[in-house]
């Protein structure tokens, strides 16, 4: 069992973030194990013949066969949308001394290190040069320009509900709903980690004023936390509508919306049941952001949209007339 225990003021610094590099190492995960990852096969169709030209025998041996990876590669982020090459660079800054010690970590459930792993610990300097471009060279070639910008909608859509279970029921009704394995009682939160992959040490973990960060993923199929437990808190979880991740855009079944609307609106419609960017819903729709935005414009004068800017970027979602329309 692992422990979070909150004192007064650490449930105000709970906050929540998710992370491209976080997500890049976990999709390795895939690597090992497709079975567990139905969602992803499409997307591992299309990239396997581009990994053939990766490092791939040093991306495979970055997840353990139980599926942990080691904690410098997954740091938490400092702030809520990072950028997978700032990210990069922290890893890049990583103490050999530490490298080395998550390695041992991460695979301390085997008799021996790979013995990749084991030659390159001989020098871990130069074995997270290699690693770190190995991380680069698959990000751009596999996950970027079509993998990430989906991706990322599904993470706000987590985090734009998340946010209003929190107002709405509170953080007993947030917690549970992350992974029914958490129990929040009396300033303590709780998770059973009964029936994981490999057997995941106990832990007592005081927040401290340090601040809590929840994560939602693609890759994970309860909650989980770090391996070293004196690490800055942190519980990822599994991200809500992550199996959207492999449908293609819904047809639009209605004829009467089909009719009121056309076509290429009514499928936007029925797509911002969970917020999206003009970006976001482009990539759904394999179309361009120009179109995109022109359809918005007119759904949102005709107030069956509503929009929010975060940062740079304007998501779009139904309001409830849009819901009702789309009834």
């Amino acid at each position: 069992m692992i422990e979070f225990r909150f004192a007064v003021g650490d449930l105000a610094t709970t906050s929540f973030a998710y992370s491209p590099l976080q997500e890049a190492v976990f999709s390795l995960r895939c690597l090992h194990d497709p079975a567990r990852y139905p969602h992803h096969r499409p997307w591992l169709r299309r990239i396997r013949p581009r990994l053939e030209h990766l490092d791939r025998e040093l991306l495979t041996v970055l997840v353990a066969p139980w599926l942990w990876v080691p904690d410098f590669l997954t740091p938490r982020p400092a702030r809520a949308r990072p950028v997978f090459a700032h990210e990069l660079d922290e890893v890049r800054r990583t103490p050999p001394e530490v490298v080395a010690a998550d390695f041992r970590a991460t695979y301390r459930a085997a008799d021996t290190l790979p013995p990749l792993v084991a030659r390159g610990l001989a020098d871990p300097a130069a074995f997270l040069v290699r690693l770190t471009e190995a991380l680069d060279a698959y990000w751009r070639t596999c996950l970027a320009d079509a993998w990430w910008p989906r991706t990322q909608s599904i993470m706000e859509a987590d985090l734009a509900h998340r946010a209003r279970v929190l107002a709405e029921q509170g953080a007993a009704a947030l917690f549970a709903g992350l992974d029914q394995r958490l129990v929040w009682t009396g300033g303590q939160l709780r998770l059973n980690r009964e029936g994981d992959t490999a057997p995941w040490p106990s832990a007592d973990i005081r927040i401290a004023g340090r601040g809590m960060v929840l994560m939602p993923t693609l890759f994970a199929r309860g909650a989980q936390t770090m391996i070293d437990a004196s690490r800055p808190p942190l519980l990822v979880y599994p991200a809500r509508g992550r199996a959207t991740l492999s449908e293609t855009p819904p047809p639009v079944t209605d004829r009467a919306l089909v009719r009121l609307l056309g076509r290429p609106r009514a499928r936007l419609l029925c797509l911002l049941a969970e917020p999206a960017s003009t970006t976001e819903l482009a990539h759904r729709l394999d179309v361009t952001p120009g179109a995109v935005s022109q359809h918005l414009a007119v759904l949102y004068d005709a107030g069956l949209l509503g929009r929010t800017r975060s940062g740079r970027t304007v998501r779009y979602q139904r309001t409830p007339l849009g819901d009702a329309l789309c009834r």
